[in-house]
């Protein structure tokens, strides 16, 4: 349960960081926080398939 928490934390630091980078145009804030949210997303949803495999 502490992971699925952390991976849901790191989609939405990532979204803040993007929306930030946006609104201060930094491109490069604007790129981490993307790339940070894709990989806490990508890390919720592997979560998801590895429980539903084990049920």
């Amino acid at each position: 349960m502490r992971t699925k928490f952390a991976h849901s934390a790191e989609a939405a630091k990532g979204s803040v960081k993007k929306v930030f980078g946006r609104a201060t145009r930094n491109r490069s804030l604007e790129a981490e926080g993307r790339a940070d949210q894709v990989k806490g997303n990508l890390k919720q949803s592997g979560a998801k398939i590895k429980d539903a495999f084990k049920h």
